[in-house]
């Protein structure tokens, strides 16, 4: 089945330093856009992260210190990844909770605002764990009947999911094909900034996904204990959880004046 789309998907993965979003950096990044008209264009770059590859990570993806030692870094190349996602919806294996959180630390640590107010995203993960419950590779070779030969490459798992979430609108009826279906049915829970650690109610407030006040309103909480703000702004926190926590301060402010 052909996906309807009435903007560009682009379809990425991340090598990583590791599994924190707020301090490990990207290494490597593949992306597959998917143009209206069925077109696609693709985008691999692999960076130098700043900081060493510890050798468990290296372990799954095979990226080495000497390996990235000539490479650029990712804000050197972060322009062109940005123009390259910029007026498109995202999707990924497991990106809602990792590679989106992750992408968006590394934009705004190169000073680069995406807004994603306005992105769809569809987590390919997701929408296997509901309905089959297992990894990419075996998603990989249940859908499409093809081994995941080079697993941990960026581009090779990007491909995949692509092919993966062809097979999915294929095999199952009740998926539309469209980005609109896709998001709301691959999203666990619908949070304000990606990491979720703010959350929507079902009133559409957002409010704290975790910790002491998790399910407790952010402008109530801001109000009543101000101090819990500043706590957050000091602590590893994602940058973009602090960028919409900053705002959310800022307008009710506003709406007070």
């Amino acid at each position: 089945m052909k996906l309807k789309l009435t903007k560009p998907l682009c379809f990425f993965d991340l090598e990583t330093t590791g599994t924190d979003v707020s301090n490990d950096r990207i290494i490597e990044i593949a992306i597959i856009k998917v143009n209206i008209d069925g077109s696609r264009e693709s985008l691999e770059i692999r960076l130098n992260p700043g900081i060493p590859i510890p050798p468990e990570s290296t372990l799954i993806h095979g990226i080495t210190d000497e390996m990235v030692a000539n490479e650029p870094k990712f804000k050197d190349k972060a322009r062109n990844i940005y123009n390259f996602l910029k007026g498109c919806d995202l999707a990924g294996f497991n990106s809602d909770r990792f590679d989106i959180p992750l992408l968006v630390e590394e934009l705004l640590r190169a000073d680069l605002d995406f807004d994603f107010k306005n992105t769809k995203t569809i987590d390919v993960q997701n929408i296997f764990h509901k309905m089959e419950a297992r990894t990419l590779s075996a998603a990989l070779k249940f859908y499409c009947d093809k081994e995941l030969t080079d697993a941990h490459t960026a581009i090779a798992d990007a491909n995949a999911t692509l092919d993966v979430l062809l097979a999915q609108l294929d095999r199952y009826s009740e998926l539309e094909p469209n980005v609109d279906f896709l998001n709301d049915f691959s999203t666990r829970k619908k949070t304000a900034d990606f990491a979720g650690f703010l959350v929507y109610n079902r009133d559409d407030e957002v409010c704290f996904g975790f910790g002491k006040h998790k399910g407790k309103k952010v402008n109530e909480i801001l109000k009543e204990e101000p101090g819990y703000f500043g706590w957050i702004l000091n602590a590893e926190f994602p940058r973009y959880t602090k960028k919409i926590l900053t705002e959310i301060k800022l307008n009710s402010m506003n709406t007070k004046e």
